[in-house]
């Protein structure tokens, strides 16, 4: 049954993400974590995720921009470094606060409250008039990638982020697309390689067969997102990823994912 729901997750969730630039891993790591471990379903969502990014990247890749690539795409990777080396060397971090709802408890950790915070600040400038046609200077590129590197490498949260940027930055929505799945390979393949130590002691072997179910099925996901981006227009994909921002925000600021 797990390997029922958790393919049809990531085939939808990857439909998602082709368009606003994240998703995969933050909806299908809390669907791991049904059925799996924590850590172990951190280490399966990270290899579905880096294998759906390269073939991702077979596809739109040649659309990246590579002047915002470098700009924004180095920091990334460097500070991504430094994000996963901090996760690794600090342990049992506490909760900045605890609450009670619907029967559960949900615990709020700093990290994820602060990009909660950044991102609300970010997604709303898309909805609101004055800032639509705003755009980042290429000299602020350098800062939005440094943060979305360091947050991905310290909490996996590397997407929302990034898109939060790029989609400021004036790219066609086939460059947004394109940038942001080579900054994410990249950032993923860093990020996967600090915690290679963890995952294999994690029993990621063992569930091979889960991993690529999971996917392939991912890959069917962008490979059906890769058709559908020729019907969508920027601004539907600015408004999109504004709302999903959003929403994610909530539910990071909450403690729920």
């Amino acid at each position: 049954m797990e390997i029922v729901i958790i393919s049809i997750v990531a085939f939808l969730a990857a439909i998602l993400t082709f368009f606003s630039g994240f998703g995969l891993g933050t909806i299908l790591t809390p669907v791991f974590m049904i059925f799996f471990p924590v850590e172990l379903a951190i280490a399966l969502t990270g290899v579905v995720h880096f294998f759906n990014n390269i073939y991702k990247l077979g596809l739109v890749g040649k659309n990246a921009n590579k002047d915002v690539l470098v700009r924004f795409g180095i920091p990334a990777v460097i500070a991504a470094l430094a994000g996963a080396w901090v996760l690794i060397n600090i342990k049992d971090t506490q909760p900045l606060f605890s609450y009670d709802a619907f029967g559960n408890n949900f615990d709020v950790y700093p990290v994820k409250f602060l990009i909660s915070i950044l991102l609300i600040i970010f997604a709303s400038m898309d909805l609101i008039p004055y800032f639509s046609n705003l755009k980042f200077g290429k000299n602020k590129l350098p800062i939005g990638g440094a943060l979305s590197g360091f947050f991905g490498g310290l909490s996996g949260n590397q997407g929302a982020l990034r898109s939060a940027f790029l989609i400021k930055a004036g790219l066609s929505k086939e460059a947004f697309i394109g940038t942001a799945v080579v900054v994410s390979t990249f950032v993923d393949f860093t990020r996967l390689g600090m915690y290679a130590t963890k995952f294999l002691k994690s029993g990621l072997v063992d569930n091979l067969t889960i991993v690529l179910i999971a996917t392939l099925s991912a890959i069917a996901g962008a490979y059906i997102g890769n058709k559908l981006l020729k019907k969508v227009t920027l601004r539907f994909l600015q408004v999109t990823v504004a709302i999903l921002l959003i929403v994610l925000s909530i539910a990071l600021g909450a403690g729920i994912i």
